[in-house]
């Protein structure tokens, strides 16, 4: 198993004051998802954390964070439709998947080497290529509150998606045809849209990848 310094050091209490004050004052809608305490502290125990880490302190007080209007959603305790980030967990492989977006895109927690802080990657629709952020957990979550996600899917966006993506349940996402990684799926406001189970899109996304021989998260 990999040891992921996930424990923020020096840190005496939760970290979740941090977190709920950029929460209030995210420029786009963010909710804190109700959270099951048994759940909760299944999942702690399962990742061997605790709220004093940002990490901790989301899965310890919500059942996920959903970020502008459902486009963004970040695991942390599990709530209905949206697993619990323990869920998401392989340790063998040093990655733990924190969140998915509506188009099927993933964020995962990786280290790389054994003693180098682990930092957030991202897998996107539009190109099926793992890219490294260069951020840890919570420089990754501070941005995506602050207003980070408008910027970040520039060119993913179709006018009145705001209304389609917050109708799509929390266990869905909008399947694309043609898809975005294609030529002709570059336009999404062109093509044909359609709510399909996120976690079918995003095996989509990864069997895509596979066939088109996109270098995979972790090399080997």
């Amino acid at each position: 198993m990999v040891d992921f310094p996930w424990e923020a050091v020096g840190v005496e209490q939760s970290a979740w004051s941090e977190i709920s004050a950029l929460v209030a004052a995210a420029p786009y809608p963010v909710e804190a998802l109700p959270v099951d305490p048994e759940r909760a502290a299944a999942c702690l125990a399962a990742l061997e954390i605790t709220t004093r880490s940002w990490l901790g302190a989301v899965v310890a007080n919500s059942g996920g964070l959903v970020i502008d209007h459902g486009w963004l959603r970040v695991l942390g305790g599990g709530h209905d439709g949206l697993p619990d980030v323990a869920a998401e967990m392989a340790p063998r492989a040093g990655r733990l998947v924190v969140a998915f977006d509506v188009m099927g895109g993933q964020f995962a927690w990786l280290q790389a080497e054994s003693g180098v802080r682990p930092t957030v990657h991202y897998f996107g629709p539009e190109d099926l290529t793992w890219q490294d952020l260069e951020l840890g957990y919570g420089d990754w979550l501070e941005a995506m509150l602050a207003g980070a996600v408008t910027g970040f899917y520039e060119g993913l966006r179709w006018p009145g998606w705001e209304v389609e993506v917050a109708s799509a349940a929390l266990d869905q996402g909008i399947s694309a045809l043609p898809p975005p990684w294609t030529r002709e799926g570059k336009d999404l406001s062109a093509v044909s849209r359609k709510p399909i189970r996120l976690a079918e899109l995003v095996s989509v996304h990864q069997d895509a990848a596979r066939q088109l021989g996109c270098p995979p998260l972790v090399p080997g």
